[in-house]
């Protein structure tokens, strides 16, 4: 009885093959199902990288440059010397589509904070739409790929980061939970006490 174990993020595998008599015939047969079943391992396990970043509290935003709905090019360098919320969304999500409103209404409230939605894989048709069924004025980005959303993350949306003058983040907020309205307000005001 040969047992091989093959591990990943996701399952623990147990092959266990079971030869009586051990003939030439069957070991070649146990070398080729032992060979494949490896490959197929090393293929699974390949699925399970994650790439993007993982920024946390504390860390620098990274370097990006992006287009926003309006035309206007905007950079990290850009944000600096200014208090600033980077929002990253996609329309489909349900829980963006909760968190959205909240953003649009501290927009409304505080428009001396520089605020940018960057959609996670979306396209710009598909957001202009949405923003107008929805009567949001909130500035965004299209992003068709994932490339800016993973220079701060690899998975998860919404995310909202508060990010101070000097362009480090100050606060993260995900969908666990969502952020309302007053936990926003109460972050930005704690960030100038």
């Amino acid at each position: 009885m040969l047992f091989l174990f093959s591990s990943n993020s996701l399952s623990l595998r147990i092959f266990i093959l079971k030869f009586y008599p051990m003939k030439k015939h069957n070991t070649y047969q146990a070398i080729l199902l032992l060979f494949s079943f490896l490959l197929f391992s090393c293929i699974n396990e390949e699925d399970d990288i994650q790439t993007g970043a993982n920024l946390m509290v504390g860390d620098k935003i990274p370097s990006f440059s992006i287009t926003m709905n309006n035309g206007e090019t905007i950079s990290d360098k850009d944000l600096n010397g200014q208090l600033s919320l980077i929002v990253f969304f996609n329309t489909k999500c349900k829980d963006c589509q909760k968190e959205l409103p909240v953003i649009q209404r501290f927009y409304d409230t505080f428009p001396e904070y520089p605020l940018i939605c960057i959609s996670r894989a979306e396209t710009e048709s598909s957001i202009a739409e949405y923003w107008k069924e929805n009567k949001l004025t909130l500035p965004y980005s299209a992003q068709k790929d994932k490339a800016i959303y993973e220079k701060f993350a690899y998975q998860g949306i919404p995310r909202i980061y508060i990010v101070s003058p000097e362009g480090i983040i100050l606060h993260i907020f995900t969908d666990n939970p969502l952020a309302d309205f007053a936990t926003l307000v109460k972050a930005v005001q704690d960030t100038w006490e």
